[in-house]
């Protein structure tokens, strides 16, 4: 589990064996793990596979290429790194599980000093579980939906995320990892079959 908010950054490194594995370049500040332990990448949950020096390897299957942007990447792009939630970590962002739900692209980036606001468009399946003022993660970065239309919604960006994530590099065109607010799926499924119980 982890909570959307990025205080790590890699460097993309390449594909090995077939886009099998991702190399992730790591500062050197970057916390010991040991094998198996879990990072966000892109909002991604991801198990180490080894580390080489500075840089991290980890396993991509199948699923994980179709479904998320990782199979997308050119190197030497920013990537947002965040470790797991623990019991002593403070819940500054969201509840994120690192289970992407969609893809979506940015349409429109608009410059509003000192921050940056991001439009951008949402698989239609997503819709019952984004919310005006409610959490969602792009690309790992907790964020609050600013406004919901019915294929996009819009963000704010603070200088803050602008200065630790890789949100900043974001340009129209640009596809992003989606995921929406855990705590809104269960809430939508529990009375989706309380509905269909009833009819």
């Amino acid at each position: 589990m982890f909570t959307g908010i990025i205080h790590h950054q890699g460097i993309f490194m390449g594909y090995r064996s077939g886009k099998k594995e991702v190399a992730i370049e790591v500062p050197p500040s970057f916390p010991s793990l040991e094998e198996g332990e879990s990072v966000a990448v892109e909002g991604v949950c991801l198990s180490l596979l080894r580390r080489e020096a500075k840089t991290l390897f980890f396993n991509l299957s199948q699923e994980t290429v179709s479904k998320t942007n990782l199979g997308l990447l050119r190197r030497g792009e920013k990537m947002n790194l965040e470790l797991p939630l623990t019991l002593q970590s403070p819940l500054s962002g969201h509840l994120v599980s690192g289970h992407i739900d969609g893809l979506g692209k940015v349409l429109r980036v608009v410059n509003r000093a000192p921050g940056r606001r991001l439009t951008i468009s949402f698989p239609r399946n997503l819709r019952p579980f984004l919310v005006p003022q409610g959490s969602v993660a792009v690309s790992g970065v907790s964020l609050t939906v600013a406004k919901l239309g019915t294929s996009s919604f819009d963000v704010e960006l603070i200088p803050l995320t602008i200065a630790k994530s890789n949100l900043k590099d974001l340009r129209e065109g640009r596809t992003v990892n989606l995921e929406c607010d855990i705590i809104g799926k269960y809430v939508y499924n529990s009375i989706s079959r309380g509905k269909n119980r009833a009819s």
